[in-house]
């Protein structure tokens, strides 16, 4: 009996002591996994976390590119310091001799750039007036303005990453070239296809962008609008003559309802007095609203009216149209 007692109380210490190694390893792992990669490695590596990107995902993505030594354990450091919802997007200057938790800590802080975002359908000004609240730390609205009034239209919406360094000359370039890479190339068969000289459709784009509430209504707007231009009637767009009133302090807005007496101002962008298109893009329209000019919605329509129950109807016929007016506005 007393000999069983031994064997038990040796297979006891046995497990325990086994345990205790087994717990004491995990533990130097761990320790080591926390460890920098590299102790003589300083030079920083620009590491960019786009907006809703996954805890686990950063961590592989760590881990790749040789800045953690494992991303279970940059999972676990994130959780337990209460960092996961913290972690911003962005860019971030890393090193391989930071600890795996300095670089979690770091990704709470200190990013280098700002995300912005450029609405469709914005002009020059509104988009100058948004970047400069942005932290952007070499921004000038005047040099912007006075950059992109020849390029409106053609400043891409989208939402970017911005080093805060950025200079104004930079942010306007970048603008251009995504259009240059999403539209002159992205959309570069339909250009091709299109029997629409390129800059006629983008100043028409821009009204379609105006006008119009999504894909198929701007496919349908663009092909009543081709369809005036072809018969040499005027467009009668109000927002160009938004776009020619400027700001409204009134409303505070750049594109207040225009009234009876704008419709007789003296422009080339009044396009209830002159008959095609205006003489430039009265804003900066997306992907969607170029594709819809290029390939517009074939018909005999030459009027429409957005309802107030966000409906458009088109109509062939001035009395038609009237027809809907009295239906649906009045």
């Amino acid at each position: 009996m007393k000999k069983n007692n031994l064997n038990l109380r040796k297979l006891i210490i046995l497990l325990a002591t086994a345990f205790f190694l087994l717990i004491l390893s995990f533990l130097v792992l761990i320790q080591y996994l926390l460890k920098p990669v590299s102790n003589q490695v300083t030079e920083p590596v620009r590491f960019v976390i786009p907006k809703g990107q996954a805890i686990s995902i950063i961590g592989q993505r760590l881990q790749e590119e040789g800045l953690i030594k494992n991303a279970l354990v940059f999972r676990m450091v994130t959780s337990y310091n209460d960092l996961s919802s913290k972690i911003q997007a962005g860019s971030f200057d890393l090193s391989p001799n930071l600890s795996t938790y300095e670089i979690a800590n770091h990704l709470t802080i200190g990013t280098q750039d700002t995300w912005i975002t450029i609405l469709e359908g914005w002009r020059v000004e509104e988009i100058a007036e948004s970047l400069s609240s942005q932290d952007l730390d070499s921004f000038d609205q005047a040099e912007f303005i006075q950059l992109a009034k020849e390029s409106e239209g053609m400043l891409f919406p989208d939402t970017y990453l911005i080093p805060r360094e950025m200079s104004t000359k930079n942010i306007h370039s970048m603008l251009v070239n995504t259009f240059e890479r999403k539209i002159i190339q992205g959309l570069a068969q339909e250009i091709t296809d299109s029997d629409r000289d390129f800059d006629d459709v983008l100043i028409m784009a821009s009204l379609v962008e105006r006008e119009a509430r999504n894909y198929d209504q701007m496919r349908k707007v663009a092909g009543i609008l081709w369809n005036r231009i072809d018969l040499g009637m005027a467009l009668q767009v109000d927002a160009t003559l938004q776009y020619v009133s400027g700001y409204s302090s009134l409303q505070n807005t750049w594109w207040a309802p225009p009234t009876s007496q704008q419709k007789q101002l003296d422009s080339s962008f009044n396009t209830y007095l002159h008959p095609g298109l205006p003489p430039s893009p009265i804003a900066n329209p997306g992907y969607d609203a170029i594709k819809a000019t290029l390939l517009p919605q074939e018909s005999d329509d030459l009027y429409y009216i957005h309802a107030n129950n966000g409906n458009m109807y088109t109509a062939k016929t001035l009395d038609q149209h009237n027809s809907n007016i009295n239906k649906y506005l009045r």
